[in-house]
């Protein structure tokens, strides 16, 4: 058993198929809740993943080596969002100027509100910066982080906390606020929680995913020029 170990434990295969194996459990088992929200695949992946890893005593770099192919395909993944923003390319054209709005106020909003919070709770300044850009894309959200003085690892643990919640309590609170329009709710969710939200934004329909996607995309460019900007006036 302990030569068998040894072997599981160094080969990258071993790690590759258990984020496999997790994930598809844990969107088995948010099927079977009916798509209950706090049973997010995402969530619960990271956070049974978390547990194995802890309990086994594998560092991160070598559970990477192995679920670097994940990472990859990311971008791919990316990419293909341009499929549904071209299905829906109409709406997309007669809606520009209120996407355009609502996109900067979010992102605007994203930004003050984190600054405001790390200053509320006396955070110190490397902390504040690194949660000014966490509303953005995490590789995006991680060079603002760096450029403006913040941590970038934070920064992505951050975003990732960001994309989880805004895809877990984003469709219950919309609800709550009677936003109705896919074209809103999928503006909201790309802008607030990114990849991680976009995701579900998709799963509540086509054209909800498509205005999400655009709007991640959009609100990456846009904490990248805002977000030096405002922290320079509102910091020193």
């Amino acid at each position: 058993m302990t030569a068998l170990w040894t072997h599981l434990h160094s080969n990258p295969l071993t790690w590759l198929t258990l984020t496999l194996v997790v994930y598809q459990a844990a969107h088995w088992l948010w099927r079977r809740s009916g798509m209950m929200p706090l049973l997010n695949p995402v969530l619960l992946s990271i956070a049974a993943l978390s547990t194995v890893l802890t309990v086994a005593g594998i560092d991160y770099a070598r559970y990477f080596s192995g679920a670097q192919i994940i990472h990859f395909l990311l971008g791919p993944a990316t990419v293909a969002l341009a499929i549904p923003l071209y299905k829906q390319l109409n709406r997309l054209r007669q809606s520009f100027l209120a996407l355009l709005v609502g996109l900067l106020a979010g992102s605007v909003a994203a930004i003050l509100a984190s600054l405001a919070l790390g200053w509320a709770l006396g955070a110190s300044r490397q902390t504040i910066m690194s949660l000014a850009p966490k509303s953005a894309t995490s590789p995006i959200a991680m060079g603002i982080a760096e450029q403006i003085g913040g941590l970038p690892s934070l920064t992505a643990v951050l975003a990732i906390l960001t994309g989880i919640i805004g895809a877990v309590g984003g469709g219950w609170l919309m609800d709550r606020l009677r936003i109705t329009d896919d074209r809103a709710r999928g503006v909201a969710m790309g802008t607030a929680s990114h990849g991680i939200g976009t995701a579900r934004a998709l799963q509540m329909g086509e054209v909800t995913g498509a205005f999400s996607g655009l709007a991640m995309g959009l609100n990456g460019i846009a904490t990248a020029l805002l977000a030096p900007i405002l922290v320079k006036w509102l910091m020193g």
